[in-house]
């Protein structure tokens, strides 16, 4: 199963083009997927002193969290869609990580090393789709790469979800480009998930 994981507030995006697009072809393929749509559930991404106290023992209070986690559970392919906000993931999704990516769900650490060893190996793809207003290369080469040396190489492939297996696909300069180009990259992306 398919799960977009999509951190945008406004439905008048581009990046929520994206989502209509994906989810528009899927429904036309008969492809199941499901969307955690994380602003519409109204998820919060901030961790409460309640909520820290289960945070070492793997454990949440939060029912959202828990509905996600079944969620990734029926996962063998995700796709991530965000904008790059400070040459990074915004809070929301980096909230979704720090909160649903519990000890004993989406790790173990290793108590002798503290090597994290991945359990989300039931995901087998993973696309990561992402925009901004500057080009990628400025955002891979001057801006420390948060999405691939951070997001992908590091925090994804500790849960388990291979490199190899994650493709990052990245819309620059959203708000100077042409509708054309929109438009083309919309039915491009489509096509690709």
């Amino acid at each position: 199963m398919k799960t977009i994981v999509y951190a945008h507030p406004w439905d008048g995006s581009y990046n929520h083009a994206i989502l209509t697009s994906i989810t528009e072809k899927l429904e036309t393929k008969k492809e199941p997927f499901q969307v955690i749509d994380l602003y519409k559930d109204g998820f919060n991404p901030v961790f409460t002193a309640e909520e820290l106290k289960h945070f070492h023992k793997g454990e949440t209070p939060y029912s959202l969290v828990k509905d996600y986690q079944e969620k990734l559970k029926q996962s063998t392919e995700l796709v991530f869609i965000f904008p790059v906000w400070w040459w990074d993931l915004p809070a929301m999704l980096k909230g979704f990580i720090d909160k649903v990516m519990l000890s004993g769900f989406a790790f173990i650490e290793d108590q002798n090393t503290g090597t994290l060893k991945g359990l989300l190996t039931n995901i087998k793809k993973t696309t990561v789709i992402s925009t901004s207003t500057t080009d990628k290369e400025y955002i891979e080469f001057e801006a420390g790469n948060a999405i691939q040396s951070v997001f992908i190489d590091r925090t994804l492939a500790d849960l388990g979800i291979k490199n190899e297996s994650t493709k990052w696909i990245h819309f620059s300069r959203v708000n100077l480009t042409t509708d054309e180009k929109r438009k083309q990259f919309l039915k491009e992306i489509s096509q690709n998930i």
